[in-house]
């Protein structure tokens, strides 16, 4: 990578890292907001943080037990600090209270108040600054309205005196009924207790030694510096222990642990092996359950599973509760009330009758005749006895000259043996009226219970009512609130005036009107397109590589996708094997016209050389003719007419250099499977196997 690229790479990270913007608040604890508080959230009001426990001057190494809130609000609900000292260090930190790089805050919205253990640094800090933020949250869910502020205080150092610590020894956990036994075990209602021996050489009284209780290995901090655990604090199964830090008033000595460990039992008051939290009786040793609840152990209890019974003195099977007569077997009791059990009353169910003389099944009390077996009473007093009175209990009635069961004076139709009644008063009897009991109707042609005026469909026995108007029934209305629609042919839930596919129960819509349904559509909104063979995101129309999940366009058409085309603007390129930026085809012409020069260069340089050699050899031919001629001067034979021999021309010969030339792409294409092949000038083919080009 150049410098440029990654300084430029550089720039473009510490711009996104200034745009990410800065988040204040946090429910569960912020830091660095103990000065100039919590920014996220708008006040109605400005609170003054408190803080108790804190010295006006430190001891070196001393322990400061501290409590902060805010005032002018109540103490309890949601809310949140940032306490930060600038020297010393935090312990026995508070419920909902956690330390983040050194400073204290909230690890929960859940109250107002916070306490923690400062431990003043060591001799020679010098003054201690401590800034505390306090947020009173209103509950709203939301920054806005909430109230907050901040508040600092500077503790100097004071002079540390010459003090040992103290120490505490024999450090055990007692019950009252152990003395002073360290024990292993305690019953629920035991409280428990931590002694211990106190020593100091310099003689100092024990001063509020900080105590610590602890259930399964956690520290209970409600119960912070108690010599005695309640009962009320501990459950059975769990596992009780203390610790103590000795204080002489100045230092805390070393903290130790109590020799034991005291597990929490269930007692068993009665001693009858169940424990007190599972007898429903902990104080009788004859009962442990009381299975309906009554009050009465089951083994006391006759009725174990009912609840209103627990004694049957009688013995026949009925408690004494619901026994009439608890004391007589043979009678349980009177259901009427007239002091004679059922099973001695004729009539059981009857107050006013006990016994029937005639054995008529009129009780003797209400029988005229309570030694006739054959009359006992004219109930109407109309003079007529109730054997012989059609209408015995009622005397406005004797006779039913249709013999239709009603009276002749109560029967609105007393000639007609079919009807007696008419109910709505429309004149037709109640039992040719369909609906005797409604005026308006009286008729229901198609038998569907609905009358024929009400019924919008009176010779349909499907329909009665069509909702939407329509004029097509509710019951045959797929729609029947839908006065534009009736049917739905394919079931989708869409009826066929809406749904453009209406015989298609996977089609309702097409958003592109391209005649392919959107769920059918991969790009319902586009028109042009309805297909992505290779899931690429183009569609197949617009994706010049349909078949290649890699390539989509060919922006220089040599052919090659411009994915797979190392220069998709240039049509004459489409590799760079070596990846120096220049196209195959292009390094190839340059490189074969360096040969070329080459060549070219090492021709002229050897047609240089003839040259020089033909110019030198015309001037050796010329010194020897001259050189000739002075000896002809000197002597001259005229009888020799030989003539000296013409220089001859060199005749220069050389090989023209052979470049050897890389073979040129002529056509490069992919086939369906993705792999990418070349045809090469030199009558090669090549493809491409993720690495390098291989000859087939």
């Amino acid at each position: 990578m150049s410098p440029y690229v990654r300084a430029a790479l550089s720039m473009m990270i510490l711009v996104l890292l200034a745009s990410v913007p800065s988040i204040d608040a946090n429910s569960s604890g912020k830091t660095g907001k103990s000065v100039n508080g919590c920014g996220c959230h708008s006040t109605d009001a400005m609170i003054m943080p408190t803080m108790s426990g804190l010295p006006s001057t430190y001891t070196p190494g001393t322990t400061y037990s501290l409590s902060w809130t805010g005032s002018g609000m109540s103490g309890t609900g949601q809310g949140g600090f940032n306490l930060d000292a600038s020297a010393g260090s935090w312990t026995n930190l508070g419920q909902r209270v956690q330390t983040q790089s050194g400073e204290l805050t909230h690890n929960s919205d859940g109250q107002r108040s916070w306490t923690a253990d400062w431990v003043a640094p060591s001799a020679g800090t010098g003054d201690v600054a401590f800034n505390l933020a306090v947020l009173y949250a209103n509950g709203n869910s939301q920054s806005s309205n909430d109230n907050w502020g901040t508040n600092s205080w500077t503790v100097g150092e004071g002079s540390a005196p010459t003090n040992t610590p103290p120490v505490a020894s024999d450090v055990r956990v007692v019950t009252d009924a152990s003395g002073s036994s360290a024990v292993s075990e305690a019953l629920v209602n035991q409280d428990l207790s931590l002694t211990y021996t106190f020593s100091d050489d310099d003689g100092d009284n024990d001063a509020n030694s900080h105590i610590r209780w602890s259930k399964d290995g956690t520290v209970v901090s409600q119960y912070n510096d108690n010599t005695v655990l309640p009962s009320s604090a501990t459950s059975v199964g769990e596992f009780w222990t203390a610790a103590v830090t000795p204080n002489d008033g100045t230092d805390l000595g070393t903290a130790v642990a109590a020799s034991n460990t005291v597990e929490i039992l269930d007692r068993d008051s009665d001693g009858d092996g169940v424990g007190d939290l599972n007898d429903a009786f902990p104080n009788d040793s004859s009962e442990t359950t009381d299975s309906d609840g009554d009050g009465t152990g089951d083994n006391a209890d006759v009725f174990p599973n009912d609840p209103s019974e627990t004694i049957d003195s009688d013995g026949d099977g009925v408690g004494d509760n619901g026994d009439w007569a608890p004391n007589d077997a043979s009678e349980s009791a009177d259901s009427d009330g007239d002091g004679v059990g059922n099973n001695a009353d004729a009539f059981p169910n009857n107050p006013a009758e006990s016994s029937d003389t005639d054995g008529d099944g009129v009780g003797d009390n209400g029988d005229a005749f309570p030694n006739d077996p054959d009359e006992s009473s004219d109930f109407d007093g109309d003079g007529v006895g109730d054997i012989a009175d059609v209408f015995p209990s009622d005397p406005s009635e004797s006779s039913d000259a249709d013999e239709d069961g009603v009276g002749d004076n109560a029967d609105a139709f007393p000639n007609d043996s079919a009807e007696s009644m008419d109910s709505d008063m429309d004149g037709v009897g109640d039992n040719a009226d369909v609906f005797p009991n409604d005026a308006t109707e009286t008729t229901d042609g198609d038998g569907d219970g609905v009358g024929d005026n009400a019924d919008m469909f009176p010779n349909d026995s499907t329909e009665t009512t069509d909702s939407d108007g329509d004029g097509v029934g509710d019951n045959a209305d797929a729609f029947p609130n839908d006065g534009n629609e009736t049917v739905d042919a394919d079931g989708d839930g869409v009826g066929d005036n809406a749904d453009v596919f209406p015989s298609d129960a996977t089609e309702v819509s097409d958003s592109d009107m391209d005649g392919v349904g959107d769920n059918a559509d991969a790009f319902p909104n586009d028109p042009n397109e309805i297909t992505d063979l290779d899931g690429d995101g183009v569609g197949d129309n617009a994706d010049l590589f349909p078949s290649d999940v890699n390539e989509t366009e060919d922006t220089d058409g040599d052919g090659v996708g411009d994915n797979g085309d190392a220069f998709p603007n240039d049509a004459s390129e489409t590799l760079d094997s070596d990846g120096d930026g220049v196209g195959d085809y292009a390094q190839a012409i340059a490189e074969q016209k360096a040969a070329d020069d080459a060549a070219a260069q090492k021709q002229m340089i050897t047609a240089m050389v003839a040259l020089v050699l033909l110019i030198g050899g015309g001037v050796g031919g010329v010194m020897f003719m001259r050189r000739g001629d002075d000896e002809a001067t000197a002597v001259k034979n005229f009888d020799d007419q030989q003539l000296p021999a013409q220089p001859q021309p060199v005749q220069q010969t050389y090989q023209q250099p052979v470049v050897a030339s890389e073979p040129v792409v002529l056509n490069q294409w992919t086939d369906d499977a993705g792999h990418t092949w070349r045809q090469m000038d030199d009558s090669t083919t090549l493809w491409w196997n993720g690495t390098d080009w291989q000859r087939t």
